[in-house]
């Protein structure tokens, strides 16, 4: 499992385009600045919808104030999926969806998990703290379980 200290490592990720979608290198995207990046096992589930992202779009402003340049959320969905429920839970502006459509970059990173017929392979619900492209936190949750990488609890480590 990627630990503090290590570099992002590339990938290939995706966001929804204007026509389209648009490729993310994650060890491109964060390699300058302080960025925040949370994962969440699935688009549209249950504690992903009604507290992980909502936590990260009401404290927005925070994580600006801390000098944060970007939060991102990661999902083994496709693009398209992601952009409609950041759209929905108001995320536009606040929280940029990142797609890892089959899940190899959150299986590079150590922090993948198989559901079986849930949904296959997924990410663990995790978040991290990078800044100038190296993790400085890295917080994985305990199965079934939401609290060291909700955005209340990032905001104390930055």
């Amino acid at each position: 499992m990627i630990k503090a200290q290590q570099a992002v490592p590339a990938g290939n990720l995706t966001t929804k385009g204007q026509i389209g979608m648009d490729q993310v290198n994650p060890a491109e995207q964060f390699k300058q600045g302080l960025h925040v990046l949370f994962a969440v096992p699935g688009a549209f589930t249950p504690t992903c919808s009604e507290q992980h992202l909502p936590g990260y779009i009401e404290h927005a402003d925070k994580f600006k104030e801390k000098g944060v340049s970007g939060i991102y959320c990661l999902a083994v969905n496709d693009a398209f999926v992601m952009a409609a429920w950041g759209k929905e839970q108001g995320a536009t502006g606040k929280v940029t969806m990142l797609s890892d459509g089959d899940g190899a970059w959150v299986k590079e990173l150590g922090l993948s998990m198989d559901t079986g017929a849930f949904g296959g392979v997924r990410s663990q619900r995790f978040a991290m703290i990078i800044r100038d492209g190296k993790v400085e936190h890295v917080f994985v949750e305990a199965e079934k379980q939401f609290d060291v990488s909700s955005a209340e609890h990032v905001l104390k480590h930055l």
